[in-house]
């Protein structure tokens, strides 16, 4: 199994989260990167899924590269083995040099934070800013209801549905990696839309 990408963003919570199945998406989401030789780029953290996701790649031999803004090494406590760790001023230098450092982007569980940077990516994408593909890696059915909403957004004329579709989606990491690496991003993108079709 080959992918059309190198490098992968995954953007996850700094919690586990109540429930053990989070991690153990992260832990196979892990090995299945280093098993396919895809370097993580990822938040530089060693707590939560964020470091759950960290261990599983290095145990299995795999690449990863962390990128964390100043202020945040000491609360979020910084990786300390980590193929690479990046340092940034802020973390808006912190999601462009993500940006720049992964050919694809997924998001596992997580608060705030993960939906903002995924979100950004995501109008960076429909911008015609990159073209990378975006996953979300549904464990749990975690994200069924930012789904809905989605789909309310093309339903009531907010969104079209070439951007609804942007969005790549499976419970399975393997299903979703073999989508990501299928994906065909829009031919034409718009600042401003007048119809969601």
């Amino acid at each position: 199994m080959s992918f059309s990408f190198k490098s992968v963003a995954v953007f996850c919570g700094a919690s586990n989260g109540y429930q053990p199945i989070y991690q153990t998406a992260a832990i196979a989401l892990g090995q299945l990167l280093a098993q396919h030789d895809l370097t993580l780029v990822y938040g530089g953290g060693k707590v939560g899924l964020m470091g759950t996701i960290a261990d599983a790649v290095l145990a299995a031999g795999g690449k990863v590269v962390g990128v964390i803004p100043t202020f945040m090494q000491t609360a979020e406590v910084a990786h300390p083995n980590l193929t690479e760790m990046i340092v940034t001023e802020s973390m808006h230098q912190r999601k462009m040099t993500m940006h720049e450092r992964s050919d694809a982007v997924i998001i596992m569980a997580g608060g705030y934070g993960t939906m903002d940077e995924f979100f950004e990516m995501l109008t960076w994408g429909q911008l015609g800013l990159h073209t990378k593909p975006m996953g979300i890696l549904n464990t749990n059915n975690y994200y069924s209801g930012l789904l809905d909403t989605i789909v309310m957004m093309n339903q009531e004329g907010f969104l079209r549905k070439t951007y609804q579709d942007m969005v790549l989606v499976d419970a399975d990491p393997v299903l979703l990696l073999n989508k990501m690496s299928q994906y065909v991003p829009p031919t034409q993108t718009r600042l401003i839309d007048t119809t969601a079709t």
